[in-house]
């Protein structure tokens, strides 16, 4: 059922960012945070599913709460000519790797179980 949404959403995207008008240069800090928060929040999402905890509205209300905020942060520090949006970009990043490794090591623990349980099979029918 994700998976359709997943790839609903894909082709949306896909559509709209081929008729999208191209985005001014001023607000590009904002839509690289924004889309950097919303990539954090997905691959989230995706490692509470395989941790089996997975909360649809937390899912939403994390996708808006946090690309707001990093928007605000990114607003504030233009507002303050300091270059805040950069550490939201690493704290969002840093997490994106760690469900990144947590996802990967579930599937890497997958593939193994179903490699012993191929041997297994194989050592048993060999006998």
């Amino acid at each position: 059922m994700i998976i359709l949404f997943i790839i609903v959403g894909c082709l949306i995207g896909l559509i709209l960012g081929a008729n999208a008008p191209v985005i001014s240069y001023m607000y590009t800090d904002y839509l690289a945070i924004s889309i950097i928060a919303a990539l954090d929040t997905v691959l989230g999402g995706i490692t509470a599913t395989l941790k089996n905890n997975f909360d649809f509205k937390v899912f939403v209300s994390g996708f808006f709460v946090n690309a707001i905020l990093s928007i605000m942060l990114t607003l504030l520090g233009n507002k303050l000519n300091v270059d805040i949006y950069l550490a939201a970009i690493v704290v969002f990043v840093g997490r994106m790797f760690n469900n990144l490794t947590i996802i990967r090591r579930h599937y890497i623990e997958r593939w193994n179980e179903i490699k012993k349980k191929e041997t297994h099979i194989n050592k048993g029918t060999n006998k």
